[in-house]
C-alpha cells in the first residue's frame, strides 16, 4: 500500500504563532506519533498535548472572544 507523505508542519507552525500571538503556549504541540506510522492513508493528526490549567483558561478566554463572546 503506497501512503501519500503529508507534511503538517506549516500548519503546526501557523497554529503556534496564532497561540503565541494570544499569549498561549502549548508545550506539546506537535505531530500525533501514532498517525505519522504510516499505516493509514489519512494525515497526520496534531497532538495538542496536556496544559495547566492557566493555559486552558486563557485558550477558552481567547477561543470565547473569537467567537464573539
Amino acid at each position: 500500500m503506497d501512503h501519500a507523505p503529508y507534511d503538517i508542519g506549516p500548519e503546526i507552525d501557523a497554529l503556534r504563532a496564532a497561540l503565541k500571538a494570544n499569549g498561549i503556549t502549548l508545550p506539546s504541540l506537535g505531530v500525533d506519533p501514532l498517525t505519522l506510522a504510516g499505516w493509514t492513508s489519512r494525515p497526520p493528526l496534531v497532538a495538542l498535548g496536556n496544559c495547566n490549567t492557566e493555559t486552558a483558561r486563557r485558550l477558552a478566554e481567547v477561543l470565547q472572544r473569537a467567537a464573539g463572546g
